[in-house]
């Protein structure tokens, strides 16, 4: 049995998985420093810290909660490890089951002991001093044992203190937005192991109301009011008919049980197009000041002054048709997640044709990378995007940093470059590529994006990304641009989503 399977006997053992939705933790990842809080309320509301490190999350309940407030001496009693897999859990332990209720992602964020001192060692030797950051904890903690198993969560006087700071002023899930009362009325939101959520789809009579509704409006959409504007402006005039903002949303609110899973816990960036695509776009980062309260966003602490300060966090029904009501056509999430923005979920490859690269090319190109994935069994899918490339996406484990994926997706690039010399130039800009294509690697940084897999994209007709198969780069009828807001859905209806089963895999690359 492997140290860490030692550290998870005691979890495991109070727990029986097919009753809980708790994970009982697969095997052993890599990466270390983030921490999450978990509001619980089973007998007694408490709250649950968790700082990652060993493999493992070890964690202390803290029955009043952290504070930030210097002078509070919290009780904190250190609990058996956790599985990193709980990191995100969110929803509801059956009645029954060791520490049955409800359970919310109070906060999370990076964390790291002072002084590099071993944190390992020092829980061991009873006194450990760390950083937080966090979305609503920050700056210098101590944990300190008092006795067997009992210890003091204490914050230092620093510059993130402040008296009289009660967590319970702060109810809401920084993952969803959601109180303890909303996820436990959500019994259909139970969290498993492995698995992305699931977002119910809009309602016939749903999409009955969109249809009726005048050129404004307030719609009732999965439990919120979203205000809808100019719905009868045409975006797409060349499309055959013409499609409007109505469209637009409707297409959204359908697909948004497709596309959440590649937005949720994401800062997203946004194409708009707000007078449609036959004039000029520009991007949007900043969340608007009118943005619904309800919207989820995410501050970003490490930002200049001339850098974005504000992002969405696209995670619902109503988030998405919000986004299509304010004219952005694409939506590109972060390669990376939160908490950790530093930290890549995906390896990204990005055919970019030239002007002289014809589909033909394209496809060839991507026959080769499914050659070298498949050579060095890694997993991941290719998309059409809607545009005239290919994409392909590869899950990573946690772990990775932005330079380990980009160097990695490099070499694995030159490799197909050097196998097509005459398809391929690696020089950055457009215009001293004559026309060749470029393998795109250097999109694996942070705030980098590709476009998400259904996302519309700002074209003539109204094209979608589309995610397909490796068998279908061999279909002579595939063009880049075939499916559009108006035959997405009956694709779905036939084949779903192939690249779905590679969200949140956890997969290690092979060293190059």
């Amino acid at each position: 049995m492997s140290e860490r399977d030692n550290r998870l006997a005691r979890y495991r053992g109070k727990r029986d998985f097919a009753v809980t939705a708790e994970p009982a933790g697969g095997p052993a990842p890599a990466g270390s420093g983030r921490f999450v809080v978990q509001r619980h309320r089973a007998r007694r509301l408490h709250y649950d810290l968790r700082l990652e490190m060993a493999g493992v999350l070890v964690s202390w309940a803290v029955p009043r909660g952290p504070t930030l407030d210097p002078k509070a001496r919290q009780l904190a009693v250190h609990v058996e490890d956790h599985p990193v897999e709980y990191f995100d859990f969110e929803g509801v332990i059956p009645k029954g089951q060791y520490g049955g209720g409800d359970v919310i992602v109070w906060d999370w964020g990076t964390w790291q002991p002072a002084k590099d001192a071993d944190p390992v060692k020092a829980v061991a030797d009873g006194e450990l001093h760390f950083d937080l950051r966090g979305e609503k904890l920050a700056g210098r903690f101590v944990l300190v044992r008092t006795g067997d198993e009992n210890w003091l969560l204490i914050h230092k006087n620093d510059d993130h203190a402040e008296r009289g700071w009660n967590p319970e002023d702060l109810p809401k899930s920084v993952k969803t937005g959601r109180t303890n009362d909303e996820v436990a009325q959500a019994r259909d939101a139970l969290w498993h192991e492995n698995m992305p959520p699931r977002w119910d789809p809009v309602t016939d009579d749903e999409l009955a109301e969109l249809d009726a509704m005048r050129t404004k409006g307030t719609w009732a959409v999965r439990g919120r009011q979203v205000k809808l504007t100019n719905l009868d402006k045409v975006l797409f005039p060349d499309a055959d008919p013409p499609a409007t903002k109505r469209d637009l949303v409707r297409y959204y609110a359908r697909v948004a049980p497709f596309i959440l899973p590649y937005l949720a816990d994401r800062p997203v960036n946004t194409h708009r197009y707000p007078d449609g695509v036959h004039k000029p776009g520009f991007w949007q980062k900043e969340v608007p000041g009118h943005a619904p309260e309800w919207l989820r966003q995410w501050h970003n602490t490490s930002a200049d002054e001339d850098e974005t300060q504000c992002y969405a966090v696209v995670d619902s029904v109503p988030a998405v048709v919000w986004m299509a009501n304010f004219g952005a056509i694409e939506l590109h999430p972060w390669t990376s997640r939160l908490p950790d923005v530093r930290q890549p979920a995906w390896a990204l490859i990005d055919i970019d044709p030239g002007g002289n690269t014809s589909f033909d090319d394209v496809l060839a190109l991507a026959r080769l990378y499914r050659t070298a994935l498949d050579h060095m069994k890694v997993d991941g899918m290719p998309k059409v995007t809607g545009q005239r490339g290919i994409q392909i996406w590869v899950p990573v484990a946690s772990g990775y940093t932005f330079d380990d994926t980009r160097d990695w997706v490099k070499k694995v690039s030159k490799a197909v470059g050097r196998t097509l010399p005459d398809l391929v130039s690696w020089q950055w800009y457009r215009d001293e590529r004559s026309g060749l294509a470029r393998l795109d690697y250097t999109q694996n940084a942070i705030n980098k994006t590709l476009v998400a897999p259904f996302s519309v994209r700002p074209r003539a007709n109204a094209s979608v990304s589309v995610p397909i198969t490796w068998d279908e780069l061999d279909d002579p009828g595939l063009k880049s641009d075939q499916w559009t807001i108006r035959t997405v859905h009956e694709r779905l209806n036939a084949v779903g989503d192939p690249m779905a089963h590679l969200i949140g895999h956890t997969q290690r690359l092979p060293r190059l």
